[in-house]
């Protein structure tokens, strides 16, 4: 069974730089309601344009490289940040698990299985050809194949509007008609015969096998002594690596300077420190010459008004002169050391003003600069450990080789290849018989059309569909009511809508019995257009059906608000700011 877990989006259509996360182990049924802010909300009622078919869009583009339409993948950038777009996927299959991330600007495709990357080959625009061979092998299902049973939507043609060669190839797909070569069956006789003559020959160089089973007993001991050295040195080689990479997240260069720069801000601050200082005290003391020239002055001026300064009394002329005199030394001295002050006051203001602002304290990682150098010093130690690591020979391949080349004899496969060529050959003939007019061809239809038109009937019937929909022999769609034959088209839209709902769900039924089973369903406001009362009850109670007994995650995307309280869950996707984000309860890891 597959079983597709989360979807973690950034960059993507209508999703912004904050990476959104969607939850796909959401057990039965959940409600997609979109709730557009930049349009009014839920006041208002609007509910389009919120990004909720971005969901299966990017589902799409994780497992194909594309979405559900033609949509170029440039175009599937976020318009406003234009670059860093990533979608990552996380699934399971048979106890194994998997991860995908794809991205555009720049270009990403990497493929995990239990956490280990697989190699990239053949890359293509950021794509590698053999990873999504290697995707699309474990999907086993084409994009075609998943827009009509996991994504179902309004955007996808539906089957019965197909060309024809078209509605044929996904049937052909969808009965196994397409993959006929790998389960073919009536030539595994003559194959099996001319695998037991291949086995004779075999038989006639075990001698020479059997000679050799020593020596290579002996060189699979030195191979596997090897492996391990190998593996060694590359755990070597990679833990040096590591440490050189977290070293280098550093920027040694930067960090000296840094140093160079804060020793030169602490030296000046220290001096506008003291400068500061100064001239407070400078200040005060200007403060306190002020008043003492203030002081003298009045007190001239009273001595002119032949009036003590002290007691206010009349001043006798000899008296008067005398105390002018002393007055106008101390008018004098406290004008020539307030001048004094003032003057050394300009030079400090002079000197904060040619240091200027000398802004912030520059950042640094390290306390010291003794430690930044210490910093460089390992990385450069370990550069040279991870040269000579790297320049280690290995004690083992010459051994190898010698016993290789001179002790093993060489085996005559020829026989053997030529027995294999014709072998090769009875297993092309196995593909022949794909051919359409074929009696196993046939014979897969009829068994499994069968069960498809019976899944469809069951389906039509619950969903309240009156009409009569039975796939032919020839794989031809015949449509009837009353005995009356219709075109798809002449259909209402909510019959067309039913039977769309039918025919994937029968779909569905026929994948899974003859492959694999999948979680995950998506039904994209089918049910919202042109579907009465009876058609959207209907359409509920075959899905709650399915995800109550299959336990299929399925999500629901509409406008309905009623269906509120008909779920097992709502899930809430935001437009705000022009940008999408999704209500979810789960970690979302950058």
């Amino acid at each position: 069974m597959i079983r597709i877990k989360d979807l973690t989006v950034k960059n993507f259509m209508s999703v912004g730089n904050q990476t959104q996360a969607v939850d796909f182990n959401k057990e039965q049924l959940t409600l997609v309601l979109g709730e557009n802010l930049d349009q009014g909300g839920d006041d208002s009622g609007s509910r389009n344009g919120t990004g909720k078919t971005t969901i299966i869009n990017a589902l799409s583009y994780a497992l194909y490289g594309q979405a559900l339409t033609n949509i170029r993948r440039n175009n599937l950038i976020n318009k406003t940040n234009s670059k860093g777009m990533l979608v990552t996927l996380h699934f399971d299959k048979d106890g194994q698990d998997y991860r995908i991330e794809r991205g555009r600007s720049p270009n990403v495709l990497k493929f995990y299985i239990n956490d280990q990357e697989q190699e990239m080959t053949d890359e293509s625009q950021g794509d590698s050809r053999k990873t999504q061979e290697q995707i699309d092998t474990l999907l086993g299902m084409s994009h075609d194949m998943f827009k009509h049973i996991v994504a179902l939507n309004t955007y996808t043609e539906p089957f019965l509007s197909m060309r024809q060669n078209d509605q044929r190839a996904i049937i052909e797909q969808l009965l196994g008609i397409t993959i006929l070569s790998e389960k073919a069956e009536k030539l595994k006789d003559n194959v099996r015969q001319t695998k037991d003559k291949i086995t004779q020959e075999t038989l006639k160089i075990d001698a020479i096998q059997s000679a050799n089973e020593k020596i290579q007993a002996t060189v699979d001991s030195l191979q596997n002594n090897q492996r391990a050295w190998l593996a060694k040195k590359k755990q070597d080689v990679e833990k040096i690596e590591q440490g050189i990479e977290q070293l280098e997240e550093v920027d040694i260069d930067s960090e000296l300077d840094a140093h160079e720069k804060l020793q030169n801000w602490t030296e000046l601050n220290n001096k506008i420190t003291a400068l500061n200082k100064e001239k407070g005290t400078l200040e005060s003391a200007l403060l306190r010459a002020n008043k003492s020239v203030e002081k003298a002055s009045k007190d001239i001026i009273n001595l002119e008004e032949a009036m003590c300064y002290t007691c206010g009394q009349p001043l006798h002329d000899d008296k008067k002169a005398e105390l002018e005199q002393r007055k106008q030394k101390e008018f004098e001295d406290a004008q020539h050391y307030q001048q004094e002050v003032s003057d050394s006051l300009q030079g400090i203001f002079h000197d904060l003003q040619e240091i200027g602002d000398i802004n912030g304290r520059p950042n640094t990682f390290y306390e010291s600069i003794k430690e930044a150098y210490e910093h460089r010093n390992n990385v450069e130690n370990l550069k040279q450990a991870l040269v000579s690591k790297q320049e280690e020979t290995d004690p083992y391949q010459q051994q190898i080789d010698e016993l290789n080349n001179t002790a093993i004899q060489i085996i005559d496969w020829s026989p053997v290849n030529d027995l294999t060529s014709y072998k090769d050959h009875q297993e092309f003939l196995l593909k022949l018989l794909t051919n359409k007019d074929s009696f196993i061809r046939k014979k897969i239809i009829d068994q499994n059309l069968a069960y498809l038109n019976n899944r469809l009937t069951y389906y039509l019937d619950r969903l309240g569909l009156p009409h009569q929909v039975e796939f032919q022999n020839d794989l031809s769609v015949q449509i009837t009511q009353l005995g009356q034959d219709l075109d798809f088209d002449n259909l209402s839209r909510g019959e067309r809508n039913r039977l769309i709902l039918g025919m994937s769900f029968a779909f569905r039924d026929v994948w899974e019995s003859l492959y694999q089973n999948i979680n995950l369903l998506f039904i994209d406001e089918l049910i919202d257009s042109g579907m009465d009362t009876a058609g959207v009850e209907g359409s509920l109670s075959v899905i709650k059906k399915m995800g109550r007994e299959r336990q299929k995650n399925v999500f629901l995307i509409s406008h309905k608000d009623e269906l509120v309280g008909r779920v097992n869950h709502v899930m809430k996707v935001i437009k705000e700011n022009g940008f999408t984000s999704y209500e979810n309860d789960i970690e979302i890891v950058e």
